[in-house]
This record gives structure tokens, C-alpha cells and sequence, in this order.
């Protein structure tokens, strides 16, 4: 059976299960199922390996090199010899033959994101005035104006035992930016063009068993797909699956379940495709295990034939008693082990690990989850992060998901691309709801398979709720945007009924022809003060901002000076389309039948550096964290909007260089955020006034400077309940190193985020420091980046130093395979050094092709 024959059977099984009308008012997500695939699932991925499926890591090992987009002979002679690849086995390219010496290739370890290594160039041809086009990516040297830096190889060799002949032998690629072509021996065996998408590619015929095997990978990165920093190469996973001829195919076990009157019922669809040449006959046995552990049901389904080339679908349901729910709160989740068994022996298995829960986009009450209102505190994010570009370790993703969460987020929309396997399983596990965003709006082919991978891939997750068909394209308001949207839609019921789709529209929500008309929720990106007319012309229409603010700010910078090319940390800053945190949260908050919103963005990106978008910027200020995830003053507003503990957060710091400028005739402007009932300010001792905190907004000062010390009194019921103070701080004189952890797995692959922190004699921060940190690293482990948070900064992401910029800077350090004890110095001339010492403990490794 072909791919296209299997996705016909498969949406013709499941359109009778589709509701005939979704009523416009309440739209149900249903309760899904989440795929394993986290750290923490390590031990069970472990014991899998060891059963009929084998799913081994594929990252370590690789040979790297740049090749050339233009220049053949700069391109290890691609397509030199024939002109063409369409002779299976030929000489296509020097790079894929396995008798050619790699020996002076770079041996790296994926993921890899070679784009962040390149320089920053400025764009020859940028206009005199207005942006400059380059400025989107952020000035790397990547593009089809740079050829030399445009395309990388990849290599590797595959030794493949004599007894896996008769198996399927599969490559999974997490991610591979961009246009990707894949050689087994000689034979291109898979092309993939979309950079977001995660594919496979079957090598079972093209490999000698028994034998070496050479695997060559080119990835051109000519063309990108966003406007934004993209990456280049393979900067997700690489896995090796080895299973029987008869198995589950990869999305293949779908866990859809209904929850009524405190009881549950998972309905469980198995796919079993037969790739062999021969009948075969199984029984699908399906063992249910709790949260904690239990195993609580079992199930056998029938035996079912199932011919040579034949795809069948099993479909079977599993009653729970005193269900234990999903929420961002607890996020608790069971596991379903699928096993097919031929004559009682176990030729597959599969894992999934999925939640309970209910979601629930209602047109009048907002978002609901297990039945109740839930306001959805929402942050939009790219894919990077400082140091290592698009090629984020799973720690580090980790990381980041905790970070929003620590601020009150409970909502990410993975912008503008499909989300990593990765960064679904660590919202699953750590409780972060997630819009999943196709990359491309279409009804091409290629488009609705890359929007049928990312559903099969994610729609078992319990962290997802929607399905987004796109984000402000330019047909979303006509008819013709409108058709191709419905088309996408009909895809998106066939293989997950129970989910509901939306498109962030900045415009033509209204449109009479227009997506707005074919989506199940309507998501407005900005223009929050046209809601209330929407909600009045169309009151059964569910909706909520999916993008929001879009204010700019950079950490720790307060003058008003846009030739610096740096906003300041107040909330008034944002484009002509945007507004502040303040008017939007205000307005959201006050509306229960506004689902919620998405700040633009959680975290600052490389690329679109509004509102500069000229060089010498190369990185976007709209971030609530910079890019290394530190916090800038707006983080302490959300944080005290957004969750129940007290807070109490002043600013600007005190050194006066860096507050007064010429036009500010010594005043300063001092606010807090907070969410006390009143605030008193002091300055040098002397009472500024105490003032009423606004229930969605920021009390203010403006007060004369004069070094000393700011401090603010936070009240609540009369009583004094937070204090904050700012001190004038001296000269730099030490380094501060803090970590996120205490230790590290020795697995080769957990992250360790080291915040580096310049201080004076008296130990207090420097809040204008600049000073070059030397980082010098022993023990089981390695530095994989560093970064600053400067949006401006052109210094290398890959390096053993860094400037502090207003006094931060960060360090990425990562286990080695080996325990043992690292240490991390760091120095800088004129400043005490500082040392940190991190035990790497005992770890089971992923199991992994040697």
C-alpha cells in the first residue's frame, strides 16, 4: 500500500467519527495523548530497546562539512558526473561514496545548527533608508547571496549486523534545516524541503548487512521559510529504528478519550502496516499502566490477518475508574504499552505516555480545562536561544519551559513552525499548554503532508489544545485563502476529530470569504480594541489573542536614546502596531469570554531586530526574557498579574551614568510592579509618597538623582509585606557565578545555564558591568555557548568568553558520558575570580548506535 493509499484509508476510517456540526459557541479539544520521548523517560526507553523494537540515538559520531550552492567542484562534485541523481547507485557526489576520506572533516555531535557559527556580515545592498531586508535573520552569513556558507554535508558511518536482514531499518530525523537530501551508499533514498517537519526515511533495501553502510546528508539553507533567525542543518535528533516487517508505523497509536460522570474511556486506534512479502497474522495486545505505575487494565484485541503491502486499523477502547486528570498544575500522565504478538511471541511494541483531560473553547465563558475557566497566560516562541541557535539541547528546552512557568505562563505557541518533539514531551511533563503552528498555509501536497506530520506527531500530546493553520498570510481574507484553509481543515478533522483549529489573523477576522469564516477559534494577532465589536457581530465565535504587546524593552537600559539602537525597560515602548503589556493584560483580563493571550514573545530571538531593524542590530528586544532567559522589568509585571504570590519588583537600578540623560535635567523615572494593595517610596530615607497599585497597571515616581539608594515599602491590608531596595554600586571588583542545578547527569547530554554576575567591593550588583569574562572549563563536560543578552552584540555564540552586558552574561555547559566533577572558572583583569564546581553523577544512557 503507498503513502497516499494509507492516508486515504485512514481519513475514510476516521471521517465517520467526525461530529456533523461543532456548535460555533463550544468547541471541544477532547482529552489526547502524549508520546514519550523526555529525559526523564530515559529508563523506559532503555527497557524498550531491549524488546522486539529497537530505537536507538543516532547523534554522536558525525562528520561536518560546509559545501557550496553554487560551485560544483566546492560541492564535493554534486551531480558532476551524471548531471542528475536518477541512476540509483551512482556517482551523484564525491561526499556520498564510502571509500571517500572524511578524515579532515569536523566530528561533531547533533543536534547541530551550523548558521550560529557563522559571522555577522552586513548587507551590502540595504537601503539608504528605512529596514533593511537582511536584518529578518539577523545578519548571518546565510542566504543565496552567500554560497559558501549556504550548504553543509554531513557523514557517517552505519555498521549494520548480518542478522537485521528481513527488518526495517528506518532513520527518524527530528528536524533538518532546510532542503535536505539523504544518501544510503550512493542512493539518494529520502529529500525533504521543510525545515520544521520531522521525516523518516527506510534504508531496509539500499543496506548491506553485515557490513559498513555510509550515510551522506546535504542540507541547504539557500532559502529559509520565515522572516526570522531559522538555523541551519540537522539541529534535532537523529534516531535509528529497527522493527519487524509487520509493525506500527511512526503516529500510528492514537489515544482519543471521553470523560463523563467521573469515569473515563480511552479509545485506542493501533495502525499494523505488513511491509514484508508474506501473510501475516497478530493479535494487538494493549496494558494500560496509572500514573503512578499500576497497571490498571489490559486489553486483546482479535487476531487480525493482514497481507503482504496491507495497512489495518485496529480500533479498541479501555474503560478507567477515578481518572487522574492533566493540567498544567498536575500533569499527570498514564502510559499504554501496545504490543503485536504473532503465535504469543512479541514481534513490536510501542510506548505512549498520554493524559486525561477536557478542553474547551467557549464563545462566552473563554477557555475551560476539566470543566473550568482557565485564562490563558500565553507567550509566543522561535526555536533559538543564546549560544547555540536552533540546536537546543533537551535540557535546555526543559529549562526555558520552566522559566515561562515561573513567571505564570501556562499557554506557548510554538511560532511560527511546527514544535519539536521535544519541546511537546517537556510541556507535557512539566504542565504548558501549546498551539501547534503549521509553516506553511496550503492545499499543495507537499503542504498537507507536512501539516499531516506535525498532527500525527503531536496529537496524542495532552499539552496541545489547537491546531493553527497559519499566521498572517496574505490570502487569510479572500475566498481563495479561505478555501485552501477549509481544505487543511478537512485534514486536520481526518486525523484528529477532536482538537479545534485557528489562524492568527492581524486583519479580515471579519472578512465574509475569509478564514475567519472557516476556523473554529479566531485568534487576533494585536488589535485587541477591535474585539468587542468582533464578540458583538459574531457572539457564538470563540477567540483570544494570539499575539499580543509586542513591546520592546532591553534588560537593564533605561536612557531614552534610540541612537544607542536600545529601548528602554519601561513599558511605553512598542510599534506602531503593538501596545503595551499593560493595555493589553488590562483589556484581556476584564473580558471572561476572551480565552487569553500570547505575548510577542516570551523570549528575545536572533533576527527581526524591531524597532531597529538596521544594522548593527541583529536580534529582536520583544522578548519578556532576553535571550540567554533573563529577566527584564516586564517579567516581574506578568509575574505578578499572572500568579498568586506576592510581588514586588523596583527599578530602574541606581548608578546615575546610566539613568540621566542631557534632556532629563537630573529627574529619573522609578516605577514597581507588584500586586500589593499600596507602595511607598524612598529615596536616600526620605519618603517619596505612598500610592495605590492599579489592579492591572504599575505605580510611578519621577524623582531627582542622587547616589545613595532607592527602596520600595509594598503594603497589603495596612500591613508592611515586601520590601525592595536599589544601591548605588562602586567599581566592578568580582565575579558571582549561580547555577540553575547543583548537578549534572553524566549522559552526554544534560545542560547546566551558569548566570555570570559582575558585583563591587560590597558584593552588590554592577548593574552597567561590560568586563570580558574568560571562561575556563575541566572535568566530564564542555562549553556549548555562551551569550549576553545584547541584541546588538556581534561577538560568537561559540566561544570560551564573553562582555557581560549590563552586567550579565551567561555559560552552557553540558555533560560529558563519564562521571566525575567540573569546574567552571571564570576571570576577567582588575575582578576576583570566581570558580564553580558541579558534581556529573552516575547516568543510564539513551541507548544509542555506537
Amino acid at each position: 500500500m503507498t503513502d497516499a493509499s494509507r492516508r486515504d484509508l485512514l481519513r475514510a476510517m476516521l471521517a465517520g467519527s467526525i461530529r456533523a456540526a461543532l456548535p460555533m459557541g463550544t468547541l471541544a479539544a477532547g482529552m489526547h495523548a502524549g508520546t514519550a520521548l523526555a529525559a526523564k523517560a530515559h529508563a523506559s526507553q532503555a527497557s524498550a530497546a531491549a524488546g522486539p523494537r529497537q530505537r536507538l540515538l543516532m547523534d554522536a559520531g558525525w562528520r561536518f562539512h560546509l559545501g557550496h550552492a553554487a560551485d560544483p567542484a566546492r560541492d564535493f562534485n554534486f551531480g558532476v558526473y551524471q548531471r542528475s541523481y536518477a541512476k540509483a547507485g551512482g556517482d551523484v557526489a564525491d561526499a556520498a561514496k564510502l571509500d571517500f576520506d572524511d578524515s579532515s572533516w569536523r566530528l561533531l555531535d547533533l543536534p547541530h545548527d551550523w548558521a550560529v557559527e557563522l559571522p555577522f556580515v552586513e548587507n551590502p545592498l540595504a537601503p539608504v533608508r528605512g529596514d533593511d531586508p537582511a536584518a529578518a535573520h539577523g545578519y548571518r552569513k546565510l542566504g543565496r547571496e552567500y554560497p559558501d556558507t549556504s550548504v553543509g554535508w554531513y557523514r557517517r558511518v552505519l555498521e549494520v549486523d548480518a542478522a537485521d536482514l528481513g527488518k526495517r531499518i528506518v532513520l527518524e530525523f527530528g528536524g533538518a534545516f532546510r532542503d535536505c537530501l539523504v544518501f544510503c551508499n550512493g542512493h539518494i533514498v529520502a529529500h525533504n524541503e521543510g525545515g520544521y517537519s520531522g521525516f523518516e526515511v527506510d534504508l531496509s533495501d539500499v543496506l548491506d548487512y553485515g557490513a559498513r553502510n555510509q550515510l551522506a546528508i546535504r542540507v541547504d539553507a539557500s532559502l529559509g521559510e520565515g522572516w526570522f533567525y531559522e538555523g541551519a542543518g540537522l539541529y534535532r535528533h537523529v534516531w535509528l529504528r529497527k522493527t519487524d516487517p509487520l509493525h506500527v508505523p511512526a503516529g500510528g497509536v492514537a489515544v482519543r478519550s471521553e470523560l463523563r460522570d467521573g469515569r473515563a474511556r480511552a479509545g485506542i486506534l493501533t495502525e499494523l502496516r505488513n511491509d514484508g512479502a508474506t501473510p501475516r497474522r497478530c493479535v494487538v495486545v494493549s496494558t494500560l499502566f496509572a500514573p503512578d505505575g499500576r497497571r490498571i487494565a489490559r486489553d486483546a484485541a482479535p487476531a487480525i490477518d493482514i497481507a503482504p503491502g496491507e495497512l489495518r486499523i485496529v480500533e479498541r477502547a479501555i474503560a478507567i475508574e477515578n481518572p487522574a486528570l492533566w493540567s498544567p498544575d498536575a500533569p499527570q500522565r498514564y502510559r499504554l504499552h501496545t504490543e503485536l504478538q504473532e503465535d504469543g511471541v512479541a514481534i513490536d511494541d510501542v510506548e505512549t505516555a498520554f493524559g486525561l483531560r477536557t478542553a474547551v473553547f467557549d464563545a462566552q465563558r473563554g477557555f475551560l480545562l476539566n470543566g473550568k475557566p482557565l485564562k490563558l497566560h500565553g507567550t509566543c516562541n522561535h526555536q533559538d536561544h543564546a549560544g547555540v541557535g536552533a540546536a537546543l539541547p533537551d535540557a535546555l528546552i526543559d529549562w526555558r519551559i520552566v522559566r515561562l512557568k515561573s513567571m505564570g505562563c501556562n499557554a506557548y505557541r510554538s511560532a511560527h513552525n511546527p514544535a519539536t518533539p521535544e519541546l511537546l514531551e517537556a510541556c507535557d511533563r512539566l504542565g504548558m499548554l501549546v498551539i501547534d503552528e503549521t509553516r506553511r498555509m496550503g492545499s499543495d501536497a507537499e503542504s498537507l503532508d507536512e501539516l499531516e506530520r506535525m498532527i500525527r506527531r503531536g496529537r496524542n500530546h495532552p499539552c496541545i489544545v489547537l491546531w493553527s493553520l497559519g499566521n498572517e498570510e496574505p490570502q487569510m481574507a479572500t475566498a481563495r485563502g479561505a478555501r485552501i484553509v477549509a481544505s487543511m481543515q478537512r485534514l486536520a478533522r481526518r486525523l484528529d476529530p477532536t482538537r479545534p483549529t485557528t489562524f492568527a489573523m492581524d486583519k479580515g477576522w471579519d472578512a465574509p470569504e475569509g478564514v475567519g469564516r472557516v476556523v473554529d477559534v479566531v485568534g487576533f494577532n494585536y488589535r485587541t480594541n477591535q474585539m468587542d465589536d468582533f464578540h458583538a457581530r459574531f457572539p457564538t465565535v470563540p477567540v483570544y489573542g494570539s499575539e499580543t504587546a509586542s513591546a520592546v524593552s532591553v534588560r537593564g537600559h533605561y536612557l531614552r536614546d534610540p541612537a544607542s539602537g536600545y529601548t528602554s525597560g519601561y513599558d511605553g515602548n512598542y510599534p506602531w502596531w503593538a501596545s503595551s503589556s499593560e493595555s493589553w493584560w488590562a483589556f484581556v483580563a476584564e473580558r471572561p469570554w476572551v480565552a487569553g493571550g500570547f505575548i510577542w514573545t516570551g523570549f528575545d530571538y536572533r533576527g527581526e531586530p524591531t524597532p531597529y531593524n538596521r544594522w548593527p542590530n541583529v536580534a529582536s528586544q520583544f522578548g519578556v526574557l532576553d535571550s540567554c532567559g533573563f529577566a527584564k522589568d516586564n517579567y516581574w509585571y506578568y509575574r505578578a498579574q499572572w500568579t498568586d504570590e506576592p510581588v514586588l519588583h523596583l527599578f530602574p537600578h541606581w548608578n546615575g551614568e546610566a539613568l540621566v540623560g542631557p534632556d532629563d535635567n537630573g529627574m529619573v523615572d522609578v516605577w514597581c510592579h507588584g500586586n500589593l494593595d499600596e507602595v511607598e517610596l524612598f529615596v536616600n530615607g526620605v519618603s517619596q509618597g505612598r500610592q495605590p497599585m492599579p489592579r492591572h497597571g504599575h505605580v510611578e515616581w519621577r524623582v531627582r538623582y542622587a547616589p545613595g539608594a532607592i527602596e520600595a515599602h509594598g503594603y497589603r491590608n495596612g500591613e508592611r509585606l515586601l520590601v525592595r531596595r536599589r544601591e548605588t554600586a562602586g567599581p566592578a571588583a568580582a565575579i558571582v557565578l549561580r547555577c540553575d542545578r547543583a548537578s549534572l547527569q553524566a549522559n552526554a547530554e544534560d545542560v547546566a545555564v551558569v548566570e555570570v554576575e559582575i558585583v563591587d567591593a560590597q558584593g552588590r550588583p554592577v548593574p552597567t558591568a561590560a568586563n570580558l569574562i574568560q571562561f575556563a572549563l575541566s572535568g566530564p563536560g564542555r562549553l556549548i555557548g555562551v551569550g549576553n543578552g545584547d541584541p546588538r552584540s556581534h561577538e560568537p555564540d561559540q566561544a570560551d568568553r564573553r562582555h557581560a552586558f549590563n552586567g550579565l552574561c551567561m555559560a552552557l555547559l553540558q555533560a560529558g558520558s563519564q562521571p566525575g566533577r567540573l569546574r567552571l572558572r571564570a576571570s576577567s583583569p582588575g575582578l576576583r575570580d570566581a570558580v564553580l564546581e558541579m558534581p556529573a553523577t552516575p547516568a543510564r544512557l539513551r541507548p544509542r548506535v555506537a
